[in-house]
């Protein structure tokens, strides 16, 4: 079974470049989501709710939060 990342991220984001990094040195693959870009301040909203922070990540279409709960998650699963 294949597994999906998916990052929605913004420029200038500290913490959404640290979880790029970290999947990165891992060669671990994802998809960036990039605001301005290939989604909106209000789409963003939408899908995650008005005050949300950045990043969100994804696994497997299940929102696994920000930066901190992300890098958690991956690694209690063996993912990282």
């Amino acid at each position: 079974m294949s597994n999906s990342i998916i990052i929605y991220s913004r420029d200038g984001c500290a913490y959404c470049d640290k979880i790029k990094a970290i999947l990165d040195q891992r060669e671990i693959p994802y998809t960036l989501n990039e605001l301005d870009v290939t989604f909106t301040r209000d789409e963003f909203y939408s899908e995650f709710g008005v005050g949300t922070t950045f990043p969100q990540v994804l696994y497997n279409d299940e929102n696994i939060g920000g930066c901190t709960e992300a890098v958690q998650y991956l690694h209690e699963n063996n993912i990282i």
